[in-house]
């Protein structure tokens, strides 16, 4: 089973970012663990900031890979453009937020990719991914 982690603007910034928000370990830090954990599982990573990478990203590996688990981060509540390239795509995608977005500003509340998605996870931390991954399973 292949399955990529794509993250999005900001994400690069985890373990300095509103650590009351997002917590104080980098994404790199954690998915060691998720690899650890998942070893039967072929887990790859990416991050942008760019929402053009992004895409690019999700039309490379969305015939082939079994599952994407996607922080689209900011580009959740703006990007029509990402929601159309999981809208093209076969691969399974499953939305994740590390915080709960509906508790947060009302902004965050609309979701572009969600209708898209397989699924919705959000508010878990990090662990929101390792969800993501188990529902893959």
């Amino acid at each position: 089973m292949k399955i990529l982690i794509i993250n999005g603007p900001n994400l690069n910034l985890l373990g300095k970012r509103e650590p009351e928000i997002y917590g104080n370990k980098t994404f790199e830090d954690y998915f060691e663990t998720l690899q650890a954990k998942f070893s039967n599982v072929s887990l790859s990573y990416y991050q942008s900031n760019i929402e053009g990478e992004l895409i690019d990203k999700i039309h490379e590996v969305g015939f082939t890979y079994d599952g994407i688990v996607l922080n689209a981060a900011a580009y959740t509540h703006t990007s029509v453009a990402i929601a159309d390239a999981i809208k093209a795509i076969t691969t399974p995608v499953i939305e994740v937020h590390i915080s709960n977005t509906y508790a947060r500003e009302s902004f965050r509340h609309k979701s572009y990719i969600s209708p898209n998605a397989k699924g919705i996870i959000c508010g878990f931390g990090l662990k929101s991914y390792h969800l993501a991954i188990e529902s893959f399973l």
